[in-house]
């Protein structure tokens, strides 16, 4: 008896006890393991990818014919990339891209970077206030409670939304880059977040078994504040409340005289704009009516702040509305999910650029609908659109964004993505009010449709 016969007795042997209804009997194993025919082809295709990434065997040559497209009937100009290396905050560099553009544009500044990790000492700070203020609301639940549960099960990330990006520059204003260095720990989140995040739930559990009112609580939450805002401070520094600084020309001149400023008086001087009040959040999500005005509950970074509250519009009515404002020179805070076909040394999304389902024999049938209801698909990533190549029959072609990867990502900083892949992943786009027909700023007159904190759409970008 050989070791083949040997084995199958053994697990026939095995699987008999698994034979309840629902588990995989042993006949049913045969029917299963007969889809592997072990063909002279089926062996070739073992060898090949079972030794190489699966990625590298479904790259589609022929989609490399002819070289990338990089030319945009309609392009903003956009100046030097920048790089949110190991960390999770595509959206606040994504918002912070948008807002250096326009002060270059405005002011005639050669280059410009506010400063990232000023904001985001802010925002780890806030976020930790709103998860533990959640926690002392939903106290009287029990442990098992649903939205108790999801709030220990994310008491803080370095992802985010367009909505922080907004209320975190009206509550602390803005600090050029150099006036705030990024530290490592800004550049390389995941290990004092983690540490946070620890403490965060050991200080949920003490504030669920604390007595006393309202009163007694509040003064229990800033002590716990404390804790955090010395742990954001040893490993990120102690945000600037004062600086002296002057705008400078390409040879680093003064353009004019240095003036001292708060970051507030900074933000107020140099951009001055209401982030909330002059632009409308847009979403493309085929799972649910269009036409409609959402709001999900707790996403959010502050806790008096505002919840993410957008419009859901067919996908070609937010073509118009970015095709308006890149035509306008202005750049938008846009999000998709960005892993799917990308193609990251080209700096292409394409939907033809791996073919998956011929090297592995099978089909990969679901509509962005399906993908969202499953989810398999969501907005993962933030950066910055700014341009778009429309034919001469008025039909998009292609769209390419600023990313915030380095400039040696993708194309020289840049990913281009093709129309198809545009109308599958895109999700977000925030646009100014000025770019927004009539007929979709009445839709925010609704009162919105509340969905739950773990809805799909929740996913922070990162």
């Amino acid at each position: 008896m050989n070791r083949k016969t040997i084995f199958s007795l053994m697990l026939a042997a095995s699987l008999a006890g698994y034979a309840q209804q629902g588990g995989i009997s042993q006949k049913m194993l045969e029917q299963i393991a007969s889809a592997y025919e072990g063909t002279p082809t089926d062996r070739a295709l073992v060898n090949a990818i079972a030794a190489n990434d699966v990625r590298t065997l479904a790259l589609n040559q022929e989609n490399l014919r002819g070289g990338l497209d990089t030319h945009f009937s309609h392009r903003v100009n956009s100046r030097g990339i920048t790089d949110q290396e190991s960390s999770g905050r595509c959206w606040l560099f994504t918002g912070f891209n948008v807002l250096r553009a326009k002060a270059m544009a405005r002011h005639g500044w050669p280059s410009c970077e506010f400063s990232q990790g000023y904001s985001f000492f802010w925002d780890q700070l806030e976020k930790s206030n709103l998860f533990l203020q959640g926690i002392i609301d939903t106290r009287e639940r029990p442990l098992t409670d649903q939205m108790v549960e999801w709030l220990l099960k994310h008491p803080l990330s370095d992802g985010g939304t367009y909505t922080g990006v907004a209320d975190l520059v009206a509550k602390y204003g803005i600090v050029p880059a150099e006036v705030m260095p990024e530290t490592f720990n800004t550049n390389n989140t995941s290990r004092i977040t983690s540490i946070i995040k620890q403490k965060l739930r050991e200080f949920a559990l003490q504030l669920r078994d604390a007595k006393g009112g309202k009163k007694e609580l509040e003064t229990l939450k800033t002590e716990m504040l404390g804790t955090i805002y010395r742990m954001l401070v040893l490993s990120m520094g102690e945000p600037v409340k004062q600086f002296t600084w002057a705008p400078k020309d390409a040879d680093g001149k003064p353009l004019s005289a240095p003036k001292t400023y708060t970051p507030q008086s900074f933000y107020k001087e140099w951009i001055g704009e209401d982030l909330n009040a002059n632009y409308v959040m847009l979403m493309n999500d085929p799972s649910r009516d269009y036409w409609k005005v959402y709001e999900i509950d707790f996403d959010r970074h502050v806790y008096d702040g505002h919840n993410w509250l957008y419009v859901n519009l067919p996908i070609e009515e937010i073509k118009q509305m970015a095709l308006a404002s890149i035509k306008d020179s202005t750049m938008m805070y846009f999000s998709c999910d960005v892993a799917k076909q990308l193609n990251s040394t080209r700096g292409l999304l394409d939907m033809d650029n791996y073919d998956y389902e011929s090297l592995l024999g099978i089909t990969l049938g679901m509509d962005k609908k399906q993908r969202i209801q499953t989810f398999d698909s969501g907005s993962s990533h933030a950066m910055t659109l700014m341009a778009v190549d429309v034919a001469e029959d008025g039909t998009f072609k292609k769209w390419m964004v600023e990313n915030s990867w380095g400039a040696s990502s993708g194309y020289r900083g840049h990913l281009i993505m093709t129309d198809e892949w545009f109308n599958e992943y895109m999700f977000r786009l925030v646009v100014n009010k000025k770019y927004v027909p009539a007929n979709v700023l009445d839709v925010l007159k609704q009162k919105p449709i509340r969905l739950p904190a773990w809805d799909p759409m929740f996913a922070e970008e990162e």
